[in-house]
């Protein structure tokens, strides 16, 4: 089982493939592609490669062509979701009831609804995920995963890879695939939104606030896109929720000062889980945030709209049409990325949901509302999960989706410290959407760049921040 265009004879070159491991990684450290290499805040003395695959792996191109035209549709949907109070409580009613973390979300939701929105200018960074899946004809079609409309990752580290996988190919003397690694530089597309988010603010010496951790093993992708703004120009500053809490205030008119610098954007690239929230002090602060005047990324109601639960009511008939009612035609290109997506609320719809899941176990996965890798159940988990729940309520945390069974190839997995082996790879591929809007007016609607991800097919979940998947670059064919 050769990749396409890397024949088996190069997978195969145990001396090839000795020399390439060493090229490979001095090139992804010349070339930037890295990560902490331990919990610590001093990253400086603690840097390695970030995990790669050493060649990259096959993707259809007609495929890889509709998961971008499609990107712009998500955009324009997601935005009229996060619009939409009326959708997102019905979507949301039963998941509220039962989970904790997305109740207090939806709460700070409520509040600003009830206060009035402060600031009209919208943002939007967001990440659509997808696997090949192969049907029973023999075909392949594009299938969403999930929509990741908070701290979209990998964007930055994801433009770094094309030139290494270019120099590995060069190396290996395999110069057709070579021309086909595609330029790919989402950091300048997010910087891009970033920007005219800045620019629609209308004050030069206020700061874009990256909201993060305390320790960010993945702070050089973060790094990227900073880089970018301050090559425009645009003053950064890195805070934490403790920080905020500290030393954030609200003036008069709700402009946002943290430290005596007016903010002008707030990029979340934290506070996407619970434990985000280490304090009631951290959740005053996203509410305080949140009411501010300046533009948030994303702003609640857009963090709520890339819940598992909305996710799951979007597939229902019709719902599409209530957000492109004269636009048959886009509702179609969504549509076909839709796997298939069951509710859990209570009642018998719910219950033959189960019944399906208990059935077939192997056949769907159990994903609740958490974004970050590693959160999903499979397998005979899904039946112990389901029979351990004491009230039917608290299935409605969760929805059901068919798993999707992607083509299999054949790659090598560079992480830092671990022996090289040919293995059997499952890919995902993410496609990076930025958008603004004023008011009513889109000022930007873009599809920014890719991402592909690549795992060993013994895994059923994770990201690479999780540390099961690795980076890839796309070869179209």
């Amino acid at each position: 089982m050769a990749t396409p265009g890397i024949p088996e004879h190069v997978l195969r070159n145990e001396f090839l493939i000795k020399k390439l491991e060493e090229i490979a990684k001095d090139a992804a450290l010349m070339n930037g592609i890295l990560m902490r290499t331990k919990e610590t805040p001093n990253a400086s003395e603690v840097v390695g490669f970030a995990p790669f695959t050493l060649f990259p792996s096959p993707v259809p191109r007609a495929l890889f062509q509709q998961a971008l035209a499609v990107q712009v549709h998500f955009n324009l949907l997601v935005d009229k979701i996060s619009q939409n109070p009326d959708f997102l409580e019905e979507a949301l009613a039963s998941t509220i009831k039962v989970d904790e973390f997305t109740a207090k979300l939806f709460n700070i939701h409520k509040q600003v609804l009830k206060e009035g929105h402060a600031q009209s200018i919208v943002l939007g960074l967001n990440r659509s995920d997808y696997m090949l899946d192969q049907g029973e004809d023999g075909g392949t079609s594009l299938k969403q995963i999930e929509i990741n409309t908070i701290a979209a990752s990998f964007g930055g580290l994801s433009s770094r890879t094309p030139d290494v996988h270019r120099h590995i190919l060069k190396v290996a003397d395999r110069l057709d695939e070579r021309k086909k690694i595609l330029d790919n530089n989402p950091a300048a597309g997010l910087a891009k939104g970033l920007t005219k988010a800045w620019e629609l603010y209308g004050s030069e010496k206020a700061v874009v606030m990256f909201l993060v951790e305390d320790v960010q093993r993945n702070i050089f992708d973060h790094r990227y896109v900073e880089n970018e703004l301050w090559s425009r120009n645009i003053p950064v500053i890195r805070r934490q929720f403790e920080d905020v809490s500290k030393t954030g205030s609200l003036d008069q008119t709700k402009r946002l000062f943290v430290d005596g610098k007016e903010v002008a954007v707030v990029y979340f690239r934290n506070g996407y889980m619970p434990q985000n929230y280490t304090s009631p002090q951290s959740w005053d602060v996203r509410l305080m945030m949140e009411r501010s005047l300046a533009v948030k990324c994303p702003d609640i109601g857009t963090h709520l709209a890339g819940t598992k639960k909305v996710q799951q009511e979007l597939a229902r008939p019709g719902v599409l049409e209530r957000f492109f009612p004269d636009q048959p035609d886009v509702v179609a290109q969504i549509r076909a990325t839709f796997a298939g997506l069951y509710t859990l609320d209570v009642g018998a719809e719910g219950d033959k949901t189960v019944a399906m899941a208990l059935a077939k176990p192997d056949h769907y996965v159990l994903k609740p509302q958490r974004e970050g890798g590693g959160n999903n159940i499979y397998g005979q988990e899904i039946c112990q999960v389901l029979e351990g729940m004491t009230e039917g309520s608290e299935r409605t945390a969760y929805i059901l989706m068919d798993k999707i069974r992607p083509c299999p190839v054949q790659n090598y997995l560079l992480r830092p410290g671990a022996t090289l082996k040919l293995c059997t790879c499952l890919s995902e591929l993410g496609v990076f959407g930025a958008y603004v809007r004023q008011g009513k007016e889109m000022v930007m609607n873009e599809c920014v760049g890719h991402l592909l991800r690549t795992k060993s097919s013994e895994h059923d979940d994770g990201g690479v921040a999780a540390g099961v998947a690795v980076l890839d670059n796309p070869l179209l064919v």
